[in-house]
């Protein structure tokens, strides 16, 4: 018998700053709109051809969602580390409808920034990969000094 898991993880650029809600018992969630592009070039034409999926995500993790509203922004290039899940709500009108998303909750899970919008490319100015892993250490091993909390 295989064991189930229900694990994703994705790196994209944000499509829009993140919208964080508080709840009324003072939780807070950050959902996040993430690009993830792939590109190839087709066999037949030799076309450059490019595809663009839309991920939703919502973070509940407190440490994690404030260093959302601390970091990421538009343009950010980030790692998303969750589960997928559908719920269920209901529509103005009433009807039914369902959104699959990748959620972060609890501590296995993460979301890191990789570059920060200025740096979306992936790169920093000296060249260097602009990341920043779980232990709040750049790619390069170093502590990064912005980073009070790691995730």
């Amino acid at each position: 018998m295989a064991f189930p898991l229900n694990r994703v993880q994705i790196v994209g650029n944000l499509g829009r700053d993140p919208e964080v809600r508080t709840f009324q018992n003072g939780n807070k969630v950050a959902n996040l709109n993430v690009a993830c592009s792939e590109s190839w070039k087709d066999k037949n034409t030799g076309e450059k051809k490019e595809r663009t999926e839309w991920i939703n995500v919502a973070v509940f993790t407190p440490h994690i969602v404030a260093e959302i509203e601390r970091r990421f922004k538009k343009g950010s290039t980030v790692l998303i580390e969750g589960k997928l899940q559908t719920r269920k709500w209901q529509d103005k009108n009433g009807n039914d409808r369902y959104t699959t998303e990748v959620v972060v909750q609890g501590y296995g899970p993460r979301a890191d920034l990789l570059a920060p919008r200025e740096q979306a490319g992936g790169r920093s100015d000296d060249g260097q990969g602009g990341g920043i892993n779980s232990d709040g250490q750049t790619d390069d091993g170093q502590q990064n000094p912005d980073d009070e909390i790691p995730f």
